[in-house]
């Protein structure tokens, strides 16, 4: 392995352990209790970490720019955070926010991917959902990761146009979507 490919390899298991840090603090205080088998001089585990983890969901609810937040745990087991974000410098303004900054710090005391975030994306992007989701296991699987996870994803999604939502959605209404067809419910008979 060239010394080129080996440092993007560190880059990515480190993006990967913030990454499961960051889901798995949100959605999971057991695996808070995980990082309780991290060395010495690794950020803060167990109970400390618990009590420094800042309030995550209320954090991004707060950011401006966000449009809404949900949490959801799937079928197949995976936890899950949406994050609907009004454009790219939304994403930015969370991305730079003193409590994800404070995030990475506590558990990637050091590390940085060496890349500009969202520098592939369109200043005048429109809508983006962010989709971070782990899944979780009873020892770790994930090179690198000292997390009990098997699997990490940060995704990003924009809506196309079209679609049909009757009596709600699950995006915020704010979200703009061309051509959505929203139809608003009928009242149950007898009301």
């Amino acid at each position: 392995m060239n010394s080129t490919s080996h440092a993007t390899s560190k880059q990515i298991v480190r993006e990967l352990a913030f990454a499961a840090a960051l889901v798995a603090a949100i959605f999971s205080p057991g695996a808070i209790l995980a990082l309780a088998q991290t060395p010495a001089g690794a950020p803060p585990h167990g109970a400390a970490a618990a009590q420094q983890m800042p309030d995550l969901i209320a954090a991004l609810k707060s950011t401006p720019g966000v449009l809404g937040v949900e949490a959801a745990r799937t079928m197949s087991g995976k936890q899950v955070l949406f994050a609907w974000f009004e454009n790219k410098q939304a994403v930015l303004n969370w991305y730079y926010s003193p409590t994800h900054q404070g995030v990475m710090r506590m558990f990637t005391q050091g590390a940085s991917s060496g890349r500009k975030p969202l520098a592939d994306i369109a200043d005048d992007s429109g809508p983006i959902l962010t989709i971070a989701s782990l899944t979780m296991t009873d020892a770790p699987q994930v090179d690198g990761v000292r997390l009990p996870v098997s699997q990490i994803a940060i995704e990003l999604y924009a809506p196309l146009p079209g679609g049909l939502a009757a009596g709600g959605r699950f995006a915020p209404g704010t979200v703009k979507v061309p051509g959505l067809i929203e139809v608003t419910a009928l009242a149950p008979p007898g009301r």
